[in-house]
């Protein structure tokens, strides 16, 4: 497999307004989408007055069957909507007034619906311009749509009244849907942009859709990482991106009257990840984080790790941002709960019980908290301890099979080339087999992956160092020279 093939993912890439624009790997975004809504714009340099674009591609039960939902939300502006706004967008003086303003005049549909959400001072700004006149274009809008005829896409577009977003939306059946759809939305949405900011104000930019954030330009550290930099755990950050979901739309948890998860444990062997995942886990819902270690609970004084565990949630319930706080080896902290009537097992008696009634105040006091534990041994954890109500939401993170041990290869070298290669440097070669590399690697973890990178590194910047510079890149033969030795742990 050369290594173009992942390091480097291969995308779609085109030209629209001057604009260079790369749509990276659409087929697996529409497969991914099948199951969780993905987000493919994270960070872009938007011209004035645009200053955030959404673009989200997920499914839905339709009337007629399965279906993929492509959503655009282009942020243009935060000033509210006011009889005062909308005069100047009817002259065009306002950011946005640019599009609506002289689509109005040429009597479009898509500006007419816009427009028609505003109440009485869209009706002011349809007198200004004679369109509340009988048999005027006011009086025959369809539906709003900007359509691409080549694959035949139609999206509606709609505008947000609580601020200026233009939100562009279309439906694909899913047995229908092809990764020209996805690029013709992008073309779309790429359009209401310019038309927001001028024709010419995309020249020259450059713009990537993607499911993965782009690569950072220095190496990742556990505080950097998201969800979409996590390999080989599907179904684990399926169910995490859930309970992001429903932390950054409370909106709709209120609506319903649902009660976001709060509690979370992770458990399962040293390695595989549960505290990276935590932290990827408040980055992607946007909180604060904090990780709680056994010594800053447990206390050799009577009395003390109680007092402890009370500050600690004392505090939580005075947060007012979003905060994810990490109780890391948990079972440590208050395993065997109940078991042998010593002073050390009462004193851990006593810190579970605490616990419980501190974790049950703190989900009725602050929603604002999500507490998530982590442990390697779930069997050392009193089952009332984490019971649904307390940690409703309990995921086994498991050793990565071959194939998830091929993605966090994947993953971890697309990391090191985005971070380390330039101006002509080249870190690894293009004979690297990621399936072979999954295949050697059987039962280790992550951990266990990126200390066989380590080691190879280590030996390439000795060479390098020897050698004046003139180390050749990592190949195939050593990766897995590394792998054989540390499973020998030689």
């Amino acid at each position: 497999m050369s290594e173009a093939n992942f390091a480097h993912p291969r995308g779609d890439t085109f030209e629209y307004a001057g604009a260079t624009v790369e749509l990276v790997d659409a087929s697996t975004i529409l497969a991914a989408a099948r199951v969780n809504p993905v987000d493919l714009v994270r960070r872009a340099d938007w011209p004035e007055p645009v200053r955030r674009v959404e673009v989200t591609v997920s499914s839905v039960d339709a009337a007629g069957g399965p279906a993929h939902v492509f959503v655009a939300r282009v942020h243009a502006g935060a000033a509210p909507m006011t009889t005062e706004r909308m005069r100047r967008i009817v002259l065009g003086r306002d950011p946005i007034g640019l599009l609506l303003s002289r689509r109005i005049a040429e009597g479009d549909p898509v500006a007419t619906r816009i427009v028609d959400g505003v109440g009485t001072a869209a009706a002011a700004a349809y007198r200004k311009l004679g369109l509340d006149r009988a048999g005027g274009p006011a009086a025959h809008r369809g539906p709003a749509v900007l359509a691409d005829a080549g694959v035949g896409l139609q999206a509606e577009v709609g505008y947000e009244a609580d601020g200026d977003v233009v939100r562009l939306r279309a439906q694909v059946p899913r047995d229908e849907v092809t990764p020209n759809h996805l690029r013709a939305f992008v073309t779309l949405t790429l359009q209401a942009v310019a038309e927001l900011a001028g024709a010419d104000a995309l020249r020259g930019r450059r713009y990537l859709f993607s499911r993965e954030a782009a690569p950072p330009p220095a190496p990742v550290t556990t505080r950097q990482v998201t969800l979409d930099m996590v390999g080989g755990l599907a179904e684990v950050v399926g169910e995490l991106r859930q309970i992001a979901v429903s932390f950054r739309h409370p909106e709709a948890m209120a609506r319903w009257g649902a009660r976001r998860p709060q509690g979370l444990l992770m458990y399962g062997p040293p390695g595989t990840g549960k505290t990276m995942l935590s932290r990827a886990l408040a980055n992607e819902i946007g909180a604060d984080f904090r990780e709680i270690r056994t010594p800053e609970i447990l206390d050799k004084w009577l009395g003390g790790s109680e007092r402890n565990i009370k500050q600690i949630f004392r505090d939580a319930r005075r947060y007012r941002v979003p905060t994810l706080i990490l109780f890391d080896e948990f079972d440590s902290i208050v395993s065997y709960a109940g078991a042998g009537g010593d002073a050390a097992s009462q004193a851990l008696n006593a810190v579970a019980g605490i616990f419980k009634q501190e974790m049950n105040d703190l989900i009725e006091a602050n929603p604002n908290v999500i507490v998530v534990a982590t442990t390697n041994f779930p069997d050392r954890v009193d089952e009332s301890l984490i019971r649904s109500g307390r940690f409703d939401v309990k995921i086994s993170v498991p050793r990565p099979d071959e194939a998830s041990r091929a993605e966090i290869f994947r993953k971890m070298i697309q990391g090191l080339v985005a971070a380390h290669e330039r101006d002509g440097f080249r870190m690894f070669a293009g004979d690297l087999d990621l399936a072979a590399l999954g295949a050697a690697s059987t039962g280790m973890t992550g951990a266990d992956i990126r200390e066989v990178l380590r080691r190879v590194q280590m030996t390439k910047a000795m060479q390098d160092a020897r050698t004046g510079g003139r180390a050749e890149p990592i190949s195939q033969a050593e990766l897995l020279a590394a792998v054989r030795a540390l499973r020998g742990r030689g």
